[in-house]
């Protein structure tokens, strides 16, 4: 881990000496986050020691891009339920405050028949703090697309890629459609995996990306991306550079950033509470959002989110989200539960599924969830900070189970 670490801490020098650009050259509003020391605590943002408290303050580190809130807010009454007593974490049983401890919790958030009946927050966080819960951004960027198909901004979810973006015409997109990109099926040669500082394909993208501040994920979907050996629509590959074009489509479609498209027509709409915002993967002037894993809220509100996907779309009296795109989005069809041969999970519209409920999630690295039990009629909000960045899904959801269990007696 520390190999990693001084390598990703090297990053700075490396892209301050191939620049040909002298530092007056650069807009005010991008110098500061371009200096070798914001450079470097980007590429810090996952060290065990401190995530805890770097996945509570990323626009200290990144350029953002604010989802304004506003207009009249969405109350959830507290109605408090103990949900004290012991838990089983694989063989251990615990206390609720060791299970809190145990599994690296930063928040939690627990809704129940649209009433906060708990909620807990933890290592200097509060009812304020705007966690960056990773690719639960996913489950977002689907509810955008499914607001633009609405709209008739997008046509059709069997719209093809280049029809929105002609710039990827020959890159490894060429070929998909959105509804391939929403099931991560685009065929694209993709491998995601989590070993930050090392030369794997996606960190590679990340420590150009969203570390160095050297290109945009959409550039490197059209300019570096190629097809891979399954036919878009064949074959499930988790792919966070599917989202990021997802949220290219959506801006070439509404004509807007996502930020003030999300603003207007879901975060105001549903009456959320506070302002949320998107880590960009650039400085200010040529930035965008990072639309596969950078969306920052707090967890009222993501709990908001989760209840309005429970009641059908309805959120703050009104529909804001079709109907029929919940069931859409959140319901496997047919042949996509599981994901594959021996997996655990089941994956529609960028929402995870699972073959023994009706539950759904939006999930994110370092195990954040948003997770709606129909049954129970509960949502759970978790905000983590785990050492390592995935593993621990079952034993969230299996703690998850059985705190809806003490709520529901």
């Amino acid at each position: 881990m520390q190999r990693r670490f001084s390598k990703l801490a090297g990053i700075a020098a490396l892209v301050l000496a191939a620049s040909n650009q002298p530092m007056a050259a650069w807009a005010d509003e991008d110098t500061r986050w371009l200096t070798p020391t914001m450079i470097n605590a980007r590429a810090h943002m996952f060290d065990p020691a401190l995530n805890y408290l770097t996945f509570q303050h990323m626009d200290q580190m990144f350029a953002t891009r604010t989802v304004a809130a506003g207009g009249r807010m969405w109350q959830l009454p507290a109605k408090p339920i103990s949900i004290e007593g012991d838990y089983t974490l694989g063989e251990r049983t615990v206390g609720l405050e060791e299970a809190l401890e145990a599994t690296a919790t930063n928040a939690l958030v627990v809704v129940k028949d649209g009433n906060i009946v708990f909620e807990s927050y933890r290592n200097g966080s509060d009812e304020n703090t705007r966690f960056l819960t990773f690719s639960v951004a996913k489950s977002y960027v689907s509810t955008l697309i499914g607001l633009a198909l609405a709209d008739g901004a997008i046509k059709s979810l069997d719209d093809q890629v280049i029809d929105y973006l002609p710039e990827t015409k020959g890159s490894g997109y060429e070929g998909a459609t959105i509804r391939d990109l929403l099931r991560m099926r685009s065929g694209v040669n993709w491998l995601e995996v989590y070993e930050f500082g090392s030369d794997t394909q996606l960190t590679t993208v990340h420590d150009n990306s969203l570390v160095a501040y050297k290109y945009r994920w959409c550039d490197y979907a059209a300019n570096e991306s190629k097809p891979g050996p399954n036919k878009p629509g064949v074959v499930f590959n988790y792919a966070t550079l599917d989202t990021s074009v997802l949220g290219c489509i959506l801006e070439r479609a509404v004509g807007e950033t996502g930020a003030e498209y999300m603003s207007e027509k879901l975060w105001k709409p549903a009456g959320m509470e506070t302002d949320a915002y998107w880590i960009m993967d650039g400085p200010d002037s040529v930035g965008r959002e990072f639309y596969g894993a950078g969306f920052n809220a707090t967890a009222r509100d993501h709990a908001r989110f989760g209840l309005m996907f429970l009641n059908g779309g309805v959120a703050n009296g009104k529909q804001v989200v079709p109907a029929d795109w919940v069931r859409e989005a959140t319901v496997p069809d047919e042949g996509y539960e599981p994901t594959g041969p021996g997996e655990d999970f089941g994956y529609q519209y960028q929402w995870w599924t699972f073959p023994d409920n009706d539950a759904y999630a939006a999930m994110g690295l370092h195990h954040q969830f948003i997770y709606i039990d129909p049954a129970s009629n509960v949502v759970i909000v978790k905000a983590s900070h785990t050492d390592q960045p995935v593993g621990r899904d079952e034993e969230n959801i299996e703690f998850f189970k059985q705190i809806i269990a003490r709520v529901s007696e």
